[in-house]
């Protein structure tokens, strides 16, 4: 893998989905590090999530959709107003995130959380 930024921003922009999944990883809150012996895990629908850097640090929220497209999450709770007054997502980029509670009911999630280790 190259060291050089072109490159990096060149291979996040081009890859495939399979890779943009491990790509929206979010970090676990301390309690779920122990739990679970992990320090991140791809962000998913129905978690919840805690906003760490932007206009909604500190905001606790259940997670609507994931933008793989677009590497952004969409929080409930975090949204603006338009021009006319319609409320619309802010979109947030994982990094920016903290998982408090996992949506465990996903089988395939389970395994992957039992893997590691």
């Amino acid at each position: 893998m190259s060291k050089q930024p072109r490159k990096q921003r060149k291979f996040i922009y081009n890859a495939p989905l399979h890779i943009r999944h491990k790509l929206m990883s979010v970090t676990l809150s301390q309690d779920l590090r122990e739990e679970h012996n992990r320090r991140s895990i791809p962000v998913k629908k129905g978690d919840t999530v805690q906003v760490m850097r932007g206009d909604f640090k500190d905001h606790e929220g259940k997670v609507e959709k994931v933008d793989l497209k677009n590497y952004r999450v969409l929080v409930d709770g975090a949204t603006v107003q338009k021009v006319d007054g319609n409320p619309v997502y802010f979109p947030i980029h994982p990094s920016n995130l903290r998982i408090v509670e996992m949506d465990l009911s996903d089988d395939k999630r389970n395994k992957i959380i039992e893997r590691k280790g």
